[in-house]
């Protein structure tokens, strides 16, 4: 099996958080809530499927290590407090969060590996820690979650975090693995984005 890293450039993280926190925030702005509570949510979005990854996988909470991590969500939380939220509205961060899903359903699966989790939970990790932010997020907000929806948000995180944890089995290069998973999470959640694609619903009788 090929050693693979991990890391994501510090810069391009923060980047990725802050967009999960950013949709955080708009989701409390929107209901009028306070400003602690729009800081609380872009936190528990940025920040909260990477941080039960680590838990689930013993390792350090990513974010409590990092000086950077709670300053961005919490900027984020004041961007969203002092701007409209129709400034918001749109595709393009819809797409940003697209990205931001499969990038890191693959560094969440490629971190488990890392730490010596079996391939099949580490994808599950990896699956973890692109949904579960925005998934705490609706329910808060109580909203039907993105698990309840059938609209292909965690199956284009499955298949990113499918995609990475079968090219480290495979020997495919690390920069292979990254750019064939995250291109694979991120297709196949544009498409559900561009023609509204879904899982048909189960139709077993009453």
């Amino acid at each position: 099996m090929t050693p693979i890293t991990p890391a994501l450039p510090p810069a391009l993280d923060l980047v990725g958080i802050a967009v999960f926190a950013l949709s955080g925030a708009l989701a409390a702005a929107r209901l009028r809530q306070t400003f602690v509570t729009v800081a609380f949510f872009a936190l528990i979005t940025g920040v909260g499927g990477g941080s039960l990854r680590d838990l689930l996988i013993g390792a350090p909470v990513f974010w409590v290590h990092d000086r950077f991590v709670a300053p961005v969500c919490l900027a984020v939380a004041l961007v969203a407090w002092f701007t409209p939220v129709r400034w918001w509205e749109g595709r393009l961060l819809e797409w940003a969060d697209a990205l931001g899903l499969a990038v890191y359903s693959v560094f969440g699966t490629i971190k488990a590996l890392s730490w010596g989790v079996p391939p099949v939970p580490a994808m599950l990790m990896g699956v973890v820690t692109g949904c579960i932010g925005g998934i705490i997020r609706d329910v808060l907000a109580g909203q039907p979650s993105i698990l309840m929806r059938p609209e292909l948000y965690v199956t284009a995180a499955a298949l990113a975090a499918g995609l990475a944890g079968a090219g480290i089995a495979l020997g495919l290069s690390p920069a292979l693995t990254w750019a064939l998973a995250v291109a694979g999470g991120f297709a196949l959640r544009g498409a559900a984005i561009h023609w509204s694609l879904g899982l048909p619903a189960h139709e077993g009788e009453d």
